[in-house]
């Protein structure tokens, strides 16, 4: 296998993994005593699991509609117990819920290659990827729900309709077409997480000048300048996995600062 593939039973990898979340959620329960407010749990999205696992013959969990809608069902029971398992541990917790799904885009457009490479699989109709991420975003009713995807061409208008809370998006890779779609998202009340930061260590421009290409987006789509601190999360591009902690730690203070230079100046 080039991959994680799908088996018939529980194995030692699968304890294993129990075995590192619980250890990871005494850790979280440990640090978080008396903790208040907003706190994100990050899983991967059914359709970026769809191509990128495999099925029993080699081929992606994509191929097979049948073992899509089985994918999508199993990760809802398995998010919503695990949600239940924070919100046990750290009471006083607002849960965020993340979905990555960086190829989403790849998957409604048909562009997921085979295991041969030769070919690619079907694009997916665009009401079954809406349908899978709506009772995805049912599991967390009671919270705020943000798809990230750091692809270009992110479906704005898809993930309002599926009813996510947000969508997190590398801004560098946004261009004019997506204008229409994100003037949409933000009138329907869909809050914009703004990848600006760079997400890997590099030397970081002052925080005003980060969030530059923000204000004129803003401007180009006519929207109140009042709105944008209330409909705009600054955020690093892509997440931090491959940055070093004393650059995580750098990166996300000059997000806070980059917001509230947006808050202070938003024109």
């Amino acid at each position: 296998p080039s991959g994680w593939r799908l088996g018939d039973r529980p194995g030692r990898d699968t304890k294993r993994a129990r075995s590192w979340l619980g250890e990871d959620l005494d850790a979280l329960e440990e640090f978080t005593q008396g903790y208040e407010g907003p706190l994100k749990v990050q899983a991967v999205g059914p359709w970026t699991l769809a191509a990128a696992l495999e099925l029993r013959n080699g081929e992606a969990v994509l191929s097979d509609a049948g073992a899509c809608r089985d994918l999508a069902a199993s990760l809802a029971e398995g998010l919503r117990l695990h949600l239940a398992e924070v919100r046990r541990r750290v009471p006083g917790a607002r849960i965020v819920l993340q979905l990555d799904e960086p190829s989403l885009t790849a998957v409604l457009r048909g562009q997921v290659r085979t295991a041969s490479g030769y070919r690619t699989h079907r694009a997916v109709d665009r009401q079954v990827v809406e349908s899978a991420l709506r009772d995805l975003a049912a599991v967390h009713a009671d919270g705020p729900v943000v798809v990230h995807s750091c692809a270009p061409d992110v479906p704005f208008a898809l993930l309002r309709r599926a009813g996510v809370t947000g969508v997190s998006f590398d801004f560098s890779l946004l261009t004019e077409r997506d204008d229409e779609a994100i003037g949409e998202a933000v009138e329907g009340g869909t809050r914009l997480f703004a990848g600006v930061v760079p997400g890997t260590d590099t030397a970081l421009s002052d925080p005003a000048g980060s969030v530059m290409g923000v204000r004129t987006l803003w401007r180009r789509l006519g929207l109140s300048p009042g709105l944008l601190a209330e409909a705009v999360t600054v955020t690093p591009s892509c997440g931090l996995a491959g940055a070093s902690p004393e650059y995580a730690r750098r990166a996300l203070a000059h997000c806070a600062r980059a917001a509230r230079s947006l808050a202070d100046n938003p024109e």
